[in-house]
């Protein structure tokens, strides 16, 4: 048991048991700890637009085949659209077969609007413009604005273009690719000290949590939470696990390997408390370096599964809690904004809330206001959003590195079975087809 402990996945657990303990038995102390968690994922998102980039120049420069990185880039969009459609239908499909809204009797006239006004307001800000602003929003003012203001998707395309022209420009490009790839050691060498820190984090995140909402606030809506719970699980089980199947590995295995990473999210409801230490795994497992730089980041905003599950659930429910009547029209309208406002979503503050509000205003017919009714419960769904789009993105990773062959598949069964536990400096010194000797 002390070894255990001794363990990151050991010490997370600790701080999970030791925040519920503290936020049930001392609630106002409880709530005091918010700063805890809070500047744990501060630190963390200090980092990403640099590692982020150093991660993407290095491993493109380092490919020699642009054509190759198109390839993962092309495949990569193209898997997401298609598991984002099937979680979205996941959603619309068991919100109609279990009804959760239904009997509620919802009248939206008595509903407080003042708690939707941020929400309304960030909306607007989301939608406005269409597609075409969407895309000039991915190209940042300076290329220094894009690392101040944190945009992944901003620093991923100014990553990709400063990749390839090292790329193109040969051995005169080798110092600058050796000192990015210096810089990404000392990045990643940071990271490990900042890592150290998150079971104070995980236990100022849950601490505040349950000292402020309690469980009580789960009594209302609980249908609607079951529902959705169960949906990332099958999802996850059924559709990301066949995904698996058919790349040849086992979801089980990855979910163990990453179980660290993952009992972070649980606690702070933040896939970016991870984002690097995710990718450097990856890594570690045997997949090239360019296609992890350019699908995590990527999938952070274009492949949202239990997100996309939670807009389609969500929006029904609002229609069956208020008694709205909503045509055939009405959900292949919802299929479709939901699959452009979803893309959006990442560093939006409040984001589910807001891409819901985005979604149901294009849709009259359902009334706007019953996000209300989701407000109380937000947090705890969030739970299983952040850890279901975490997983789709590291399922996505192997998918698309499978589908490409950039992973070292008997490598990444060594790690995954344990029988090799890679050290961590080789986070950017990857060479897939050299498998090291087992351990």
């Amino acid at each position: 048991m002390p070894k255990f402990f001794r363990s990151l996945f050991g010490q997370v657990i600790l701080a999970l048991i030791v925040g519920v303990l503290v936020g049930f038995i001392w609630p106002e102390t409880a709530v005091k700890l918010k700063p805890l968690g809070d500047g744990f994922i501060k630190l963390i998102k200090m980092l990403i637009p640099l590692i982020v980039f150093c991660v993407v120049v290095h491993g493109i420069a380092g490919a020699g085949d642009l054509r190759r990185v198109g390839r993962v880039g092309v495949k990569s969009l193209i898997y997401f659209e298609v598991v984002t459609t099937i979680a979205l239908v996941i959603g619309l499909v068991l919100a109609f077969v279990f009804q959760p809204g239904a009997g509620m009797n919802v009248d939206p006239k008595l509903l407080d609007p003042k708690a939707m006004g941020a929400y309304v307001e960030n909306a607007g800000k989301l939608t406005g413009g269409g597609t075409v602003e969407f895309l000039m929003k991915l190209i940042p003012t300076t290329a220094v604005s894009a690392f101040v203001n944190g945009d992944v998707l901003q620093v991923l395309l100014f990553s990709v273009l400063f990749g390839c022209a090292l790329a193109m420009l040969g051995d005169r490009g080798q110092k600058v690719v050796g000192l990015v790839d210096d810089l990404a050691h000392v990045l990643f060498k940071t990271m490990g000290i900042i890592i150290k820190l998150a079971p104070l984090g995980v236990l100022g995140a849950i601490a505040f949590t349950v000292g402020k909402y309690g469980i009580g606030s789960l009594k209302q809506l609980g249908m609607l939470v079951v529902l959705f719970y169960a949906a990332v699980i099958i999802f996850v089980a059924v559709v990301l696990g066949t995904i698996m199947r058919l790349s040849g590995f086992s979801l089980l295995k990855l979910l163990k390997y990453l179980r660290e990473e993952l009992m972070v999210v649980f606690a702070t409801t933040s896939s970016d408390s991870v984002l690097p230490q995710i990718m450097a795994k990856l890594k570690r497992m045997g997949i090239r370096d360019s296609t992890v730089g350019l699908v995590i980041p990527t999938g952070y905003s274009f492949n949202l599964d239990a997100f996309s599950i939670y807009i389609t659930l969500a929006a029904v429910f609002i229609a069956q809690a208020t008694n709205t009547p909503i045509s055939m029209a009405d959900l292949l309208t919802i299929l479709a904004i939901s699959l452009v406002t979803s893309k959006g979503a990442h560093g939006v503050p409040g984001s589910a809330i807001v891409v819901l509000a985005a979604t149901l205003q294009a849709i009259p017919a359902i009334p706007a206001i019953g996000l209300v009714l989701v407000l109380s419960v937000d947090w705890f769904m969030g739970i299983a959003r952040a850890l279901g789009n975490l997983i789709g993105n590291c399922v996505a990773t192997v998918a698309v590195a499978a589908w490409e062959g950039d992973i070292d598949r008997e490598r990444a069964h060594a790690v995954l079975d344990g029988r090799y536990v890679p050290p961590a400096e080789d986070d950017m010194d990857i060479d897939v087809g050299a498998v090291p000797a087992k351990a």
